[in-house]
């Protein structure tokens, strides 16, 4: 099935709020195997609604409109899409007094204009409004189906989850199964390469998303039911991990590399901090934004000057005027002196330079060294990253902890 999303609003077209809605019900609609071929945005005008839905169903089996279900007069959504499939709107009792005893909850009193939220085109299946005061709607006509959703993020997403997906989810009658594998360091050109026959499949599907420093390959397939999914999937993974090999670092697609890590270091009972000079806190952010990183995670020092870089971490200073801050030996001394103070099992430590300014014909823009250092001593490692000045140092952040994670492994197999 083909499905075409119509957000409506003046705000969407001027910038003024950004459209995660269509997002969020694309993403959602691939796991039913339904296909997204067109976002369409559209301001509060009737006749460009119309326009906008009629071009919609001449090309869509489903049609999602998201927006203009408010009390105001520039909300039109419902009227509109009645009015074009040739439909009443009726008044809808039960909607009538959900909302009425929302608005009471909030203390107000309700008005005639909300009242307006109540009515429903005849026909439809009414979806309710858990999050807020207007309900949606389902119509199904002449062999289309066009699902009426309110624009607030919060209030959408409940009732996408709770009401259409499932519906929809019935009408399909099939079910997208996908499996997400993250691999870490290697380009897509490369990946490619290696994995060129597995890509003329067919049943599975195996298609490549990039992102900064990794690409994530996804595996799916279109099942009645999803037992029947690790048949057709466990054998191309498998292959897949095997050509791959460390690089592959997780499965899931909500893992990412900061979640590896930290589960990785629960598994082997270990602790570790940072010291951190160009990324100011970045690396200890990454661990520290997830639920858990206090069974793992230390401390974290920002040694941002030379001078904190020898009061805090003990740098030697002549060290740091021998070879400078953004040097292999700064790297190793800073993870070395973190640990010692931290008295962690390992410690990770990243100094370079992130522009856009600083850079020197023998130091240049995006020269980064990350140490590491645990009981047996520290070493460092040398990258030169490409990009904007975020870009170096999120690169910075992911490949620390990709050589923290690579550490760990090898850890298991001495």
């Amino acid at each position: 099935m083909i499905c075409e999303i119509l957000s409506i609003g003046t705000e969407l077209l001027m910038g003024q709020v950004a459209n995660t809605d269509a997002q969020y019900i694309s993403r959602r609609l691939s796991a039913l195997g339904i296909s997204v071929y067109h976002h369409t945005v559209v301001g509060d005008n009737v006749l460009r609604v119309k326009d906008a839905l009629s071009t919609a169903l001449s090309r869509s089996d489903i049609v999602i409109t998201t927006g203009g279900l408010g009390p105001t007069e520039d909300d039109l959504t419902k009227e509109t899409v009645a009015e074009y499939l040739s439909l009443s709107l009726v008044m809808h009792e039960e909607s009538l007094l959900r909302i009425k005893k929302r608005i009471e909850g909030y203390g107000s009193v309700m008005t005639e204009n909300n009242i307006k939220q109540a009515y429903i085109p005849e026909t439809a299946i009414v979806m309710p409004n858990d999050c807020g005061t207007a309900p949606g709607c389902i119509i199904e006509k002449e062999s289309k189906t066009v699902a009426i959703l309110p624009g607030p993020p919060r209030e959408m997403q409940d009732m996408f989850e709770k009401q259409l997906f499932p519906y929809l989810e019935k009408k399909s009658g099939e079910t997208l199964v996908s499996r997400y594998l993250h691999i870490f360091g290697v380009g897509e050109s490369l990946i490619e390469t290696k994995l060129k026959d597995l890509f003329h499949l067919g049943t599975p599907t195996l298609a490549l998303y990039c992102s900064t420093s990794e690409t994530t390959a996804r595996l799916s397939v279109m099942v009645k039911n999803e037992k029947d999914a690790d048949a057709i999937l466990d054998p191309v993974e498998n292959e897949i991990r095997k050509r791959m090999g460390n690089a592959l670092y997780a499965e899931g697609i909500n893992e990412t590399m900061p979640t590896t890590v930290l589960r990785m270091l629960k598994e082997r009972n270990k602790r570790v901090s940072f010291a951190e000079s160009c990324t100011g806190g970045m690396l200890a952010s990454s661990l520290v934004d997830i639920s858990g990183a206090s069974d793992v995670f230390d401390m974290s020092f920002v040694t941002y000057s030379n001078e904190a870089k020898s009061r805090i971490l003990g740098v030697d200073p002549g060290l740091l005027r021998a070879f400078g801050a953004v040097s292999p030996e700064c790297a190793r001394a800073m993870a070395i002196g973190a640990r010692e103070k931290s008295q962690a099992d390992y410690a990770l430590s990243i100094t370079g330079i992130a522009g856009p300014d600083g850079g020197t014909a023998e130091k240049p823009v995006g020269l980064v060294y990350i140490g590491i250092a645990d009981k047996e001593g520290g070493y460092a490692h040398k990258f030169l990253f490409k990009g904007s000045r975020d870009q170096v140092r999120l690169s910075s952040v992911k490949h620390a902890l990709n050589l923290l994670r690579l550490t760990l492994l090898n850890a298991d197999d001495r």
